[in-house]
């Protein structure tokens, strides 16, 4: 009895003990959350599914805090020099790697009017098919197959700059396929991801984030359906026909700033625009497909003043790389090639710059970031100050930039960050970018879509041109391609091995024998999917015109190239992101003769696609040019 009463004192002396050990721990737990949540630094734990791991973060509202923190998480912790992300571009048997870039605003986000604890929930898909992340302006991922976590934040959606702790919203399902998580999408920002760190360093280098809001992604096949519905809701989605009037719209009311008085130049161009509004009717122009056209006659003419008339002043000022130099390979290789083509060029090139109707930016939005991005940094105000600074440097030294607020200028750019970074200082100019966003700044009737052409050799870009004729195309439908953003893996949780004649697969292997099985999908397909990215624009577009594939547009809000004068929908179909379960039905629809009508509007256009190391005419330098001298042609007033 004496032992047993010993052994109960004993244990009560324990339990005391351990009850003040956890009361200490309890206050000094509450003492640090009282004075780091202030500061938004204030970590505790939140109970998980198992096999799961779950980070709570308090972060209230920051004032004034418009800035954005990416950071890319992974496995080890080296960082991916420019170098090798150029050479991960020019590798990559995908045809679209955009290494240097998170995305835009590729998910659905939902916030309430005030922010206050955020939390990021990591779901490991051995446990559990089913992730979700609470949504505000930051987003955590996984990718299961190379081990990475990203975390962003976005302080900008669908172009429009949001206030620190208010940011329009919805919630985005997307289901995932078999427990394997295929989504890679994130959000965009005035920021990109450029620090990689280990997994280890995660929680300590989370707490450097400026700003860490609430971001909710559920991943589950039962909500997919229903969550398509909403997609990108808060981002109004523009149809073709609505594209089309904007087109027209911009071709009677002009938006060009009217100079204090017309020069010869100013009245060359109001000529051209008369001529070509009263062009003499033609039906079927040698070498040119009348139906791929939406007025052959007014194109024909404009074409033809366009090699008369045009004179283009190129500035010399600007040293390389970033100026007078670009990369002719890769998936920017559309700067490169204008650039050297416009450069050389003795036909419309002047020495004179009294002589020029349009004033060429020779810089290249690529070369740009290669050379100048901060890798230490999270945004591009350097880079758009830099062009600041050159366009102060233009306007001081020539008189023809303040003349006109820069509306007879042009530039080219194909980098992703082009748009944003020429969206302030150069917004008056004539901007030629693949990122052809209507809903993100892009202006139809000023700017034009440059198409991403994926060039693999510099010295033969036209090798593996054409493709199968109609009779001896099997498939459906191809597409195959990384999951980068949100459209790719709905794409294939639909349609991935669900149709026999319909080949929607994901990453295909970058050997030669990959490349090669990826043409031959193509040539031998009827028609081929050229859904998004991480941005609205794709190489599959130029890639399908080269294989005589018929066009499957799948990105809302996209401009195509050479809008202003094409006629796309003779030879391309486009489906909106939300239609994609009716892919199938919609593309079974298409009646053969029909089919073929497209398909041989595909072979008709394909000229006008195509860089020549010597252009020639109605080739892809001309029409880039003449779609410059079109938009500045019908943005002329008279006074």
């Amino acid at each position: 009895m004496e032992t047993s009463a010993l052994f109960q004192r004993l244990c009560l002396v324990e339990i005391r003990r351990l009850l003040m050990v956890i009361g200490v721990a309890v206050v000094v737990i509450i003492l640090f959350q009282c004075f780091a949540l202030p500061y938004g630094k204030g970590w505790s734990v939140s109970p998980a599914n198992e096999g799961s791991v779950v980070l709570l973060v308090s972060n209230p509202i920051l004032p004034n805090s418009s800035k954005s923190s990416i950071q890319r998480l992974t496995s080890d912790s080296s960082d991916l020099g420019e170098e090798d992300e150029a050479e991960i571009a020019d590798k990559d048997a995908d045809y679209e790697l955009t290494s240097d870039k998170i995305v835009e605003n590729d998910v659905m986000l939902k916030l309430g009017e005030t922010l206050g604890k955020s939390s990021i929930t990591v779901t490991d898909n051995t446990s559990s098919q089913e992730k979700s992340i609470e949504t505000g302006s930051k987003q955590l991922k996984q990718v299961d197959e190379n081990g990475i976590l990203e975390a962003t934040t976005s302080s900008t959606f669908g172009g429009i700059q949001s206030n620190a702790g208010t940011v329009p919203g919805e919630l985005l399902s997307i289901s995932k396929k078999n427990g394997e998580n295929r989504d890679r999408d994130s959000i965009t920002s005035e920021s990109f991801p450029t620090k990689v760190i280990s997994l280890d360093h995660m929680v300590t280098q989370t707490k450097n984030a400026e700003l860490l809001q609430t971001i909710s992604v559920t991943l589950n096949n039962s909500s997919t359906r229903d969550s398509i519905s909403t997609l990108k809701r808060w981002e109004r989605s523009t149809s073709m026909s609505q594209m089309n009037s904007l087109l027209i719209h911009s071709l009677v009311y002009s938006h060009s700033m009217r100079p204090q008085r017309l020069y010869v130049r100013d009245r060359e161009l109001l000529s051209a625009k008369l001529e070509i509004e009263n062009a003499p009717r033609v039906d079927n122009p040698p070498g040119l497909y009348a139906y791929a056209f939406r007025n052959i006659s007014m194109f024909k003419r404009s074409y033809e003043l366009m090699e008369r008339m045009l004179k283009v002043y190129v500035y010399k000022e600007g040293e390389k790389p970033i100026f007078h130099n670009s990369k002719m390979r890769g998936i920017y290789a559309s700067e490169g090639w204008f650039m050297k083509l416009i450069e050389g060029n003795k036909k419309f090139v002047v020495r004179d710059p009294r002589k020029a109707h349009l004033f060429y930016l020779p810089f290249s939005p690529h070369m740009l970031r290669v050379a100048m991005f901060d890798r230490n940094s999270h945004n591009q105000k350097e880079l758009a100050e830099f062009l600041k600074n050159y366009v102060d440097l233009v306007a001081k030294k020539y008189s023809f930039w303040n003349r006109t607020g820069g509306t007879d200028h042009f530039l080219v750019g194909c980098h992703d960050w082009a748009s944003q970074l020429t969206r302030h200082h150069m917004r008056n100019c004539i901007r030629v970018l693949c990122n052809s966003n209507v809903a993100k700044g892009f202006k139809i009737g000023k700017d034009t879509t440059l198409p991403v052409t994926y060039i693999r050799s510099a010295e033969n870009p036209l090798k593996e041109l054409g493709g199968k004729p109609p009779s001896e195309r099997p498939i459906l439908a191809f597409f195959a391609g990384n999951m980068h953003g949100y459209v790719r893996p709905i794409l294939l949780e639909f349609w991935e091995n669900k149709e026999l004649d319909m080949k929607i697969l994901g990453p295909m292997s970058r050997d030669n024998a990959g490349k090669r099985r990826y043409r031959e999908y193509m040539k031998r397909s009827k028609f081929c999917v050229c859904a998004r990215g991480y941005e609205v624009h794709t190489p599959r577009v130029v890639e399908s015109i080269f294989y005589e594939c018929v066009l499957v547009i799948i990105s809302d809000n996209y401009v195509p190239p050479l809008f202003e004068v094409l006629n796309w929908e003779a030879f391309s179909v486009f489906i909106q992101e939300k239609d994609i379960p009716n892919l199938r039905n919609i593309l079974l629809s298409i009646p053969e003769e029909k089919y073929v009508a497209m398909q041989m509007g595909v072979k008709k256009v394909q000229q006008h696609f195509l860089w020549h190391k010597k252009p020639v005419k109605y080739d892809l330098f001309h029409m880039i040019l003449h779609s410059v001298w079109y938009n500045r042609v019908f943005q002329m007033e008279s006074k």
